[in-house]
């Protein structure tokens, strides 16, 4: 994958219009490029394909059949892109779902946005290092 300039790319995967809005202004004002928002599972692939996003943050239940562990097991498959959950959906069953793709973290929901800007923070400086 070739080495973009800038500021970090953040795919952002919702399908709650006003948390994808806030997320997105969050993300903004905290210096990141955001992708997005994608509200299904197909829009996240397609995006992540064209972007190549550093990491996504994920909700979980989304606006199609596929859900975002559907889209996060692509991601992670055909792009090497990991994700941040952000979900309501914290429960032991979904976390098994999503441990094989390489989770960066868990942000249950609700959260704070500032919450959100310092975990995705962390999980690109975990990705950062060697």
């Amino acid at each position: 994958m070739e080495a973009r300039q800038g500021p970090p790319r953040v795919l952002v995967v919702e399908d709650d219009f006003l948390i994808a809005m806030q997320t997105e202004v969050a993300l903004t004002t905290a210096g990141f490029q955001v992708v997005g928002p994608a509200t299904t599972a197909e829009e996240a692939v397609a995006l992540a394909g064209e972007a190549q996003p550093a990491l996504a943050v994920m909700d979980i239940r989304l606006a199609s059949t596929r859900d975002g562990i559907d889209a996060a097991r692509e991601l992670y498959q055909d792009f090497a892109i990991r994700c941040i959950f952000a979900t309501a959906h914290d429960d032991v069953y979904t976390r098994g779902r999503a441990e094989p793709y390489a989770p960066l973290g868990w942000l249950p929901k609700p959260y704070t946005m500032a919450s959100l800007v310092a975990v995705v923070a962390e999980a690109l400086a975990q990705l950062r290092r060697p």
